[in-house]
């Protein structure tokens, strides 16, 4: 019987240890969790303006906004055209464009979102990326690549015989529908010679 006892008691003595062990670790855990640092995110409207907007200037190209509360916090960018073509309000993060975009010559810009204490200069957050899209307007008309296009046709060719490949290019995005559709017309000889849309 002293012997059963003992057993018992060694089977026991295990399982209240590892009792006591998984409740410390619990505890632990708890008390990382509420000392760690909470998360701050950026958080961002979309970045995108039509470009050759007709409209006085500046215009309003969106906001950056982190999640940071701090009354002395200041938001200003830096990077590609910062406080040239665009501008941060620093208090509400609203970021304007003082000139019209061609997005022609540019479709888009990068720039950096920074938030710091303005007594001390001290960033609040990391600094995040982002980028400014110009948005397409079908501005362009398309163009030869080349002045003159010379072609041939041998006497009593068959009718549909192919004469010569004329190109045209548009340098609206082509991405948008219609903005860089190119269709071709005989405007002078269409009694006799007629163009499909691959030129």
């Amino acid at each position: 019987m002293s012997h059963l006892i003992l057993l018992f008691s060694l089977f026991l003595a295990p399982a209240f240890a590892d009792g006591r062990s998984q409740a410390s670790a619990q505890n632990l855990c708890s008390n990382d969790v509420s000392h760690k640092r909470q998360k701050r995110d950026w958080i961002w409207n979309q970045m995108h303006i039509k470009e050759e907007i007709d409209t006085p200037l500046p215009h309003h190209v969106g906001k950056i906004t982190s999640s940071v509360r701090n009354n002395n916090a200041k938001y200003i960018i830096e990077g590609e055209y910062a406080n040239t073509i665009f501008k941060v309000e620093e208090t509400s993060g609203d970021v304007y464009a003082f000139e019209r975009l061609d997005r022609e010559k540019k479709a888009e810009y990068e720039l950096t979102a920074l938030i710091i204490d303005r007594t001390n200069n001290r960033s609040l957050e990391r600094p995040s990326k982002f980028i400014i899209k110009v948005y397409d307007i079908n501005d362009n008309a398309p163009v030869f690549v080349q002045k003159v296009f010379n072609g041939s046709v041998p006497e009593m060719s068959p009718v549909g015989t192919s004469v010569t490949k004329v190109t045209a290019v548009d340098a609206d995005d082509p991405t948008v529908s219609g903005h860089a559709t190119v269709t071709y017309e005989v405007t002078t000889g269409g009694e006799y010679f007629t163009i499909d849309d691959s030129g």
